[in-house]
């Protein structure tokens, strides 16, 4: 793209806000500067200051992290560019243990004594936080992998597709929605690149090189005689891929009652059927509150999953370390000693999963260079393990970490985050239709809403985007006002039935806040299409009429 272009496309939409939740770090950029790297050799130098620099001063063990962070947003409004955002963050953090305590410090002024300042200011800190210390960090054993990388396996970088590619798309996205009846639509691209660099005083130095891509829009429906308006939000999820994302396939599409996208997605399509269906909302019939059946999409599932199985299974809520963002947890330690506690029916199986090709958690290594892999949360509906990092390992008695600790920046200090939580597929073969057949009073959901859920991660309520009424095995018209209330454990054993791995889907979310001062995790959640029995809906409506 020719910088005039870019400068003339910026300044279309450059007095317009972004959207709300959408975070932007760093600096404001060029694009053509965010096809420029690095040099590896040249990260490796920098990352021995610190390291030397650090033992120099008494650190026993230290880790380096080198971060240059991308972000590419695309907005745009029924007929106008909104915003287009181009940053850059670029960076250095320095951990270390000394006195057997952490410290932690971190410089964007990449010059030699700039970092062996930061490395020595990390030193100094992990020596005060010793004093308060009862007992000194145990950390897991980690062999070092010497000089290794890892790259996301892209087929098509986003960030050298052209800005007006971009928005020429969003554009016929935004009209699509329009022409089938969408009275505004707020559509956008958000593109994220991350080049991390780690080392430590264990012999690692790994270079990874990170993708994700969420393509999404925002429809609202107004009824002109009365005033009420619906949504409907985009039925897409961010993934950690390139721009091949939106190169659907004959082979992605699942056809039902709207079409839904497996491992690619139709942007286009997607927004012409959700302006028609915003304004079936408005016509649908509220529901009767009381006890259904529900058929679950994965595109609504993951939301579910991940607040009431991801974070009650991270083992600082557990153990009562952190609580900022979604509390601490019901699946305390005696439930997981007892080899026994019920979590779900027996066909409920959870997996945390690093390792997922395309979801947004894949990583080679994480941030303590740790080798990731794939382990059992839930296994046959019985709690059998946690998501654990180094400092975390010996409390279980393990011997190495499960690889789940990471920073949402180079200026933050990494700590447990979650993996891909995900609900394996059932064995039996299983369509959405096959589903639906056996049911006699349900409803079918699909796409996320709101949600609430308590501080133990326990008792919820969770909404959606699109809702259809199941009577006697066929779906017979489209719902509103739906939600539905249970606790975690009642919910995960009233599954009776999950689709089989042709249904399987990623869900996901960027913005996943955990921490304070706070940090954004990014991670996919997949599952197949599944049936609860028996759980109770209540209307949302204001006024049932």
């Amino acid at each position: 793209m020719k910088r005039r272009d870019f400068i003339y496309l910026t300044g279309m939409g450059a007095a317009a806000s972004m959207i709300p939740g959408i975070p932007v770090m760093g600096n404001t950029i060029d694009p053509a500067q965010a096809l420029e790297r690095v040099d590896v050799a040249l990260k490796k130098q920098l990352a021995d200051v610190a390291l030397n620099a650090a033992r120099s001063k008494g650190a026993t063990y230290t880790d380096v992290r080198i971060g240059r962070y991308l972000n590419q947003f695309v907005i745009t409004r029924e007929d106008k560019v909104q915003n287009i955002v181009n940053t850059e963050s670029y960076g250095l953090g320095v951990r270390v243990i000394s006195n057997g305590s952490w410290g932690f410090a971190a410089t964007d002024k990449m010059d030699k004594d700039s970092i062996a300042k930061a490395a020595e200011t990390a030193v100094a800190i992990a020596k005060e936080n010793s004093r308060l210390l009862t007992e000194p960090v145990q950390l897991a054993p980690q062999k070092g992998y010497g000089e290794v990388s890892w790259k996301a396996p892209i087929e098509k970088n986003g960030f050298e597709v052209p800005i007006k590619e971009k928005v020429d798309l969003l554009l016929g996205v935004n009209d699509a929605a329009m022409k089938s009846g969408a009275n505004y639509i707020t559509s956008l691209m958000f593109l994220i690149n991350e080049q991390k660099y780690f080392a430590s005083s264990d012999g690692s130095y790994i270079d990874q090189d990170v993708h994700r891509i969420w393509p999404a829009f925002f429809i609202t429906k107004i009824d002109a005689a009365t005033g009420k308006f619906e949504t409907r939000n985009t039925l897409s999820a961010p993934m950690g891929m390139g721009y091949e994302y939106l190169d659907v396939r004959p082979q992605d599409k699942i056809q039902g009652v709207t079409t839904l996208y497996k491992g690619r997605y139709d942007m286009l399509e997607d927004a012409k059927a959700g302006g028609a269906q915003a304004g079936e909302k408005l016509k649908a019939k509220t529901v009767e509150p009381g006890k259904y059946d529900l058929i679950l999409d994965p595109s609504h599932l993951w939301l579910t999953i991940h607040e009431s199985v991801g974070h009650p299974t991270e083992l600082d809520r557990v153990l009562g370390y952190e609580a900022n963002f979604a509390g601490t947890s019901f699946l305390t330690l005696d439930k997981w000693e007892s080899k026994k506690f019920k979590f779900g029916s027996d066909i409920v199986n959870f997996t945390a999963d690093k390792t997922e090709v395309n979801s947004l958690g894949a990583v080679g290594y994480d941030d303590e260079g740790v080798g990731t892999g794939k382990w059992d949360l839930i296994k046959n509906g019985v709690l059998v393990d946690y998501q654990v990092i180094r400092d975390q390992a010996h409390i279980l008695g393990l011997k190495a970490s499960r690889g789940c600790c990471y920073a949402d920046n180079w200026s933050s200090v990494q700590f447990q985050r979650m993996p891909n939580v995900s609900l394996q597929p059932g064995k039996q073969k299983k369509s959405i239709d096959d589903m639906i057949k056996g049911v006699e009073k349900g409803i079918y959901i699909i796409g996320d809403g709101s949600f609430s859920i308590d501080q133990q991660r326990y008792n919820f309520q969770f909404g959606g985007q699109l809702f259809y009424e199941i009577k006697n095995g066929k779906i017979v018209g489209m719902l509103r006002d739906v939600a539905y209330q249970a606790n975690s454990q009642e919910f995960w054993n009233s599954c009776v039935e999950i689709a089989d791995s042709n249904d399987y889907r990623l869900g996901g979310a960027f913005g996943d806040g955990k921490g304070q001062p706070p940090q954004s995790n990014s991670v996919s959640h997949g599952s197949s299409t599944a049936r609860f029995n028996g759980v109770n809906v209540i209307n949302t409506a204001r006024n049932i009429g």
